[in-house]
């Protein structure tokens, strides 16, 4: 059993529940790291600008090939799923 603190769907509350809402609006889905940035929105602040510096759409100061394979390792290193 996985010792991380998450908050699910039907757990969500307040601006949690508005945030959960926007996300599967916009992906379709709740993604699991999105569970797990709910509860600390500090956190969360910063892995989305870490996110939106690096996302595979958009300017950034890398090649969209090099974003490609940070994000192949990233996964590889985090046993992630193809």
């Amino acid at each position: 059993m996985a010792r991380i603190k998450t908050v699910s769907e039907n757990e969500a509350r307040g601006i949690q529940r508005a945030l959960v809402w926007h996300t599967k609006r916009r992906y379709g889905y709740l993604p699991g790291i999105f569970k797990i940035l709910l509860p600390d929105f500090g956190l969360a602040r910063h892995v989305g600008a870490i996110y939106n510096h690096l996302q595979l759409r958009g300017a950034s100061p890398l090649s969209r090939l090099q974003r490609e394979m940070v994000a192949v390792v990233v996964n590889g290193h985090i046993s992630g799923a193809p």
